[in-house]
Parts: structure tokens; sequence; C-alpha cells
């Protein structure tokens, strides 16, 4: 078995060394000892493991849903189902997180809308209503998390 460097690790996966370093931390692409030259050998998987969770993290993956799906790549026992209902439970998420910012957005919208955008600030519309926060129509709060791998 070949064993890469971790800089050609990170080139080959297109990431820095210390994504490489980051990813072998949290256990998603597998810790090796160091022989007597020093230098940690990565075998061939660790570039495509770390091109996995590249895309993952690009589509919304948290770390931990990352650390399940990979788990789900390799257990035999694991049916497409399973990992469709992951992609699912994601899409769900996405769409509380859309919604969301719709909220926050149109609230931002209304207070600059009414906001003669002149005068001293002791004046602002805006800074007055994140003073008083009655007028910021709905409440900013963080999406509440649902289901399987659901952020804090």
């Amino acid at each position: 078995m070949t064993l890469h460097t971790i800089g050609q690790v990170a080139r080959q996966s297109g990431v820095g060394v210390e994504t490489v370093r980051f990813c072998e931390r949290e256990g998603l692409i597998p810790q090796h000892s160091r022989p007597e030259s020093g230098f940690r050998g990565y075998p061939q998987d660790a570039v495509s493991r770390i091109r996995f969770i590249q895309r993952s993290k690009a589509l919304g993956f948290s770390l931990k849903e990352t650390k399940e799906l990979l788990s789900l790549r390799v257990g035999s026992a694991t049916s497409c189902g399973e990992v469709k209902k992951c992609a699912e439970e994601k899409i769900a998420d996405i769409e509380r997180k859309i919604h969301t910012l719709r909220e926050m957005k149109d609230a931002l919208a209304k207070l600059t809308a009414a906001c003669r955008g002149k005068g001293p600030t002791s004046e602002c519309t805006i800074l007055e209503a994140l003073e008083e926060g009655e007028r910021i129509h709905p409440p900013v709060k963080e999406p509440s998390g649902h289901g399987k791998g659901a952020r804090k």
C-alpha cells in the first residue's frame, strides 16, 4: 500500500494541510502513527474521504451529520433509504433556515423602509426599533432543530 504525505493528500483533495489535520483530529480520516522518519503516511482513501467531507459540507451537512454519512457509506447493512432519509432531513432543515432568513429579511426591509436616512442617530428609527424590539416582527431567533442531525 502506497502512503502519501500530508501535503500530497492536501493537494490531491484541494484543501490545506490544516484541513487534513482537522479531519484526522475529528476522526473523519484514520490517524496513522508516525514511522521513524517522523512523517505520517496517509492511504489514497484519505483523499476520497476528504473530498466526500468537503462535498457534504458544501451541501450544508454538519460535522456530526458528515460523520453519520461516512459511517453509512462504509456500513454493509446500510440501505440507500437510510442515506435518502438523512438527505431529506437536511432539506427540511434548509427549508426552516430559508423561512427564518425570509422573516429576518422582511423585518429588516420594513425597518429600512420606515427610515428617512437623514438626521442624527438619536432619531434613527432602525436603532430605536433595535432598542425597543417591539416593532421587529417576527422576533429574530434561531430555528429549533427537529429530528436526527439537528444542529444546536
